[in-house]
């Protein structure tokens, strides 16, 4: 698969940092950004990668070479094939893909030059590839939604609006937030733009927005723009630290799974509506330590309301968008929110007769921790379950986690703690 990188950007934002150098030459340690994308992208297979150049683009060049040269950082050659495209005039950031239109026959990996990533791009492309969608967008939550550009995606993560700073968003929504990772379809290409500049987000992908051709691949793994100085010098630390490294999904992770009703938000009994959701004094500010910490935050939540014909699916889901919502506005994000809509018991009116069975999911039973082990690839032995209830800490001990209990009773539970930020202070 070809790879595309982008570097034409002048950097305007950044220039305090290096101004004689084009942005994807600042180093990170002591390699510049450019050389950790082909590094990461060389140990995956992907080898065949074209670069759009403009503003200072020969920097780049001599450094780069066709691929074949010896890195003067490393000393070892950069073991990459190399085509370049320069912009005589500025394209926009998106303007070059339609002058290398005839060299991308089939679906192709389009990266920024001047991001910090380290992802499993083999789980991504496959992800796109399963699903046959046009574009495949890398998204994740970020601590900042609020002052970001949002995804709103359906029930199977296909976008159904892309929304700018500038849109009116809903009052409450989902974490979800454009990585600047794609897999696009050379069809995406075959439109008529007339402008001199051509906008990637605006031109080309915001349009798909409903049509069921965009999707949404969501991780948690590192990919983050170091466009100003404040994000340059954090990326800096983030690399020193290890954390960028050890977020790729090849890696174990380590998760904190979280009970929701007595644990994140104040417990009211069966909670039906948005309104009746309320956190907790100290909440946000755990889960924005668990983040920083390099656990994955995953709420595990029993729902029986669902089965019982008392809220919907959508319900459910502005209840969650009210958390993520009143999460973010603290800095904290949630890296996965997986539910049970099942309850066993029969009798009830409005019930929803396919959901009143015995399953594998409903806490005591490990299945929501054991499907998000698998699709973060985490490590259930390093990571803890925390909750207010007797299931929580058994859900916990058959998945084989650590367990801690918010209360005083006790369930054979490895700590005990009186909040969820109490919890935190303990093992962070």
């Amino acid at each position: 698969m070809k790879v595309v990188i982008m570097a034409g950007g002048r950097g305007t934002r950044i220039t305090s940092v290096a101004s004689d150098i084009p942005k994807p030459m600042i180093k990170i340690g002591d390699k510049p950004v450019l050389e950790h994308e082909l590094e990461c992208l060389r140990s995956q297979g992907f080898t065949d990668i074209i670069i759009t150049v403009s503003h200072l683009g020969h920097i780049i060049m001599d450094y780069f070479g066709d691929g074949s040269k010896v890195s003067p950082a490393t000393g070892k050659p950069f073991g990459v094939h190399i085509e370049y495209y320069f912009e005589k005039e500025p394209l926009g950031n998106a303007g070059a893909m339609f002058k290398i239109k005839e060299k991308l026959t089939e679906d192709f990996l389009l990266l920024n030059a001047d991001a910090l990533f380290d992802v499993d791009f083999n789980r991504f492309v496959d992800y796109h590839r399963q699903h046959g969608a046009l574009v495949t967008l890398f998204a994740h939550a970020n601590d900042h939604p609020y002052d970001s550009g949002l995804l709103v995606v359906d029930k199977d993560n296909y976008v159904e609006q892309w929304l700018t700073k500038e849109d009116t968003r809903p009052h409450y929504y989902r974490n979800i937030v454009n990585g600047g990772l794609h897999v696009l379809s050379p069809k995406v290409l075959d439109v008529e733009i007339n402008t001199p500049k051509v906008d990637l987000d605006r031109q080309i992908l915001k349009p798909l927005a409903g049509t069921g051709k965009m999707l949404c691949y969501n991780s948690p793994e590192y990919a983050k723009d170091m466009g100003t100085p404040e994000r340059y010098y954090a990326a800096c630390e983030d690399y020193k630290s290890g954390k960028i490294q050890g977020k790729n999904l090849r890696n174990k992770q380590k998760a904190i799974f979280l009970d929701r009703d007595g644990t994140i938000n104040k417990y009211v009994g069966y909670l039906r509506t948005p309104e009746q959701f309320e956190l907790l004094e100290g909440a946000g500010e755990a889960i924005r330590k668990i983040n920083l910490s390099g656990y994955l935050a995953i709420v595990v939540t029993n729902q029986p309301v669902i089965a019982r014909g008392e809220v919907t699916v959508d319900g459910l889901q502005q209840i969650h968008n009210k958390m993520e919502t009143m999460l973010g506005k603290e800095g904290a994000y949630l890296d996965g929110v997986y539910y049970c809509p099942h309850h066993p018991d029969k009798g009830f009116a409005g019930e929803v007769e396919e959901l009143k069975i015995v399953c594998e999911c409903r806490k005591p039973k490990a299945g929501l921790l054991l499907k998000a082990a698998k699709d973060f690839n985490i490590d259930l032995s390093q990571s803890w379950m925390i909750g207010d209830s007797e299931n929580d800490v058994l859900a916990g001990k058959n998945a084989g986690c650590k367990t801690a209990l918010i209360g005083e009773t006790d369930y054979g539970q490895n700590l005990q703690v009186t909040s969820l930020l109490d919890f935190v202070k303990e093992i962070i």
